[in-house]
């Protein structure tokens, strides 16, 4: 009887997937064991040195963009949280929509301003020592698709600790 209590648990933990595969060894596990333990990438892209990006965004909410790097014999090289103050820092003007992704995956928020000719990308994130939640916002020239403008802001859709909306 105690079993039959047991089994559902063991199944729904089975189902869970690790949002930032802490599980994994850098240079042990292997492409498949990135997959069966974080599950299947929202996007695969080419890297450096015949590297494979997978990507693991956890947006909104996860506040988190995780790359897995597998390398050409299918091992994982490393699992970076790439949406950091180091890496936003980085981006500047003249940067192409590919550099911005490279470095800090899908946006969460696409959106198209037709007559500025602009489009945005927004990544909901956490900045290290702030309690509020931040949106880095990059703005592409619709036309050359090149950074023309970035923002850290405020997330303006978070209810502060202690509130709530009507």
């Amino acid at each position: 009887m105690k079993l039959l209590r047991f089994i559902p648990l063991c199944i729904a933990l089975a189902g869970c997937a690790s949002v930032d595969g802490y599980s994994l060894r850098p240079g042990d596990s292997t492409v498949h064991d990135v997959e069966m333990v974080m599950g299947q990438p929202a996007d695969k892209r080419a890297g450096p040195d015949g590297q494979t990006i997978y990507w693991y965004p956890q947006l909104p909410y996860g506040r988190a963009s995780y790359a897995a790097r597998i390398g050409q014999d299918g091992t994982l090289l490393a699992i970076e949280q790439r949406l950091v103050e180091e890496n936003i820092r980085q981006v500047a003007i003249g940067w192409s929509a590919e550099q911005v992704y490279d470095l800090l995956g899908p946006p969460y928020w696409p959106e198209t301003y037709p007559r500025m000719e602009r489009t945005a990308w927004t990544y909901p994130m956490r900045v290290q020592g702030y309690g509020y939640p931040k949106w880095f916002v990059v703005y592409l020239s619709t036309q050359e698709r090149k950074v023309v403008l970035t923002e850290l802001m405020d997330d303006p859709t978070a209810v502060p600790r202690g509130t709530f909306r009507r």
